[in-house]
């Protein structure tokens, strides 16, 4: 005997009601409390902010995304102790200077994932050109998804979001590549080395993970005295940081 399977028309946390969209369904309601944290564990992890656990962000209280920027230092410290919660602050300060194309990706806009996001980004540069260019490099849906988006109030709360970020000019003229870069150590202007390599890409530079005669620069800006950074020294390859090689070439 076979067992009908219903199809749930109501959220089991909020009680709202929900929506079929490709076959899945969808609680719309902002405040469902099985929706809140989640968006926020879903922007880091897209956004590569470390340390903010699922633990983590029930205990500062966050709901949203825009909870990471706009919560002072002084509360990450009170919540979280002083060395944590310093650390964790500087992971979301240095999170704010990204491409579009990450920020984007992070704002979970169904069918708008990684790639779909790198080949808008080459067509647009914020939210703004995002939901005015109806010429995108996407298919009929993502382009619908993106519509209908842009007619919610998660947009309104996503344009609030990118008031907190810089992204870089996008270069849309094919140019010539300006040479080899290696990463090595910390950071100073970016949390991880996938953002800092998406921006050197930006700007026609050729990330890669290893020295070699072939390499024209190593970027240190910690003052590591790594093995990387001794291998260029021995082969004469300028050691800078990433300021410099964007402002020099």
């Amino acid at each position: 005997m076979k067992t009908e399977i219903k199809i749930p028309t109501h959220c089991p946390s909020c009680n709202s009601e929900l929506e079929i969209v490709n076959s899945q369904l969808f609680c719309r309601n902002r405040e469902c409390d099985a929706q809140t944290s989640k968006k926020v564990e879903a922007f880091v992890k897209k956004m590569r902010i470390k340390g903010f656990g699922p633990k983590t962000i029930d205990k500062l209280g966050f709901i949203h995304p825009l909870d990471l920027y706009r919560t002072p230092l002084s509360t990450y410290v009170e919540v979280l102790g002083e060395k944590m919660g310093e650390k964790l602050f500087n992971e979301v300060e240095n999170s704010r200077k990204t491409t579009f194309a990450t920020f984007l990706s992070a704002l979970s806009i169904p069918l708008i994932g990684d790639t779909a996001s790198k080949k808008i980004a080459k067509q647009a540069n914020s939210l703004d050109d995002l939901v005015h260019n109806f010429n995108l490099d996407v298919g009929p849906k993502a382009r619908e998804n993106i519509s209908n988006w842009a007619l919610s109030e998660q947009y309104l709360d996503a344009v609030e979001l990118e008031e907190w970020f810089t992204f870089p000019k996008p270069n849309n003229k094919t140019v010539e590549n300006r040479g080899k870069v290696c990463i090595t150590g910390k950071l100073k202007d970016f949390s991880n080395r996938t953002q800092a390599k998406e921006y050197l890409e930006e700007h026609g530079y050729t990330v890669t993970s290893t020295v070699s005669s072939a390499t024209d620069y190593l970027v240190c800006e910690d003052g590591s005295n790594s093995s990387k950074s001794k291998k260029a020294e021995s082969l004469g390859i300028p050691i800078v940081s990433i300021a410099n090689l964007i402002e020099e070439n």
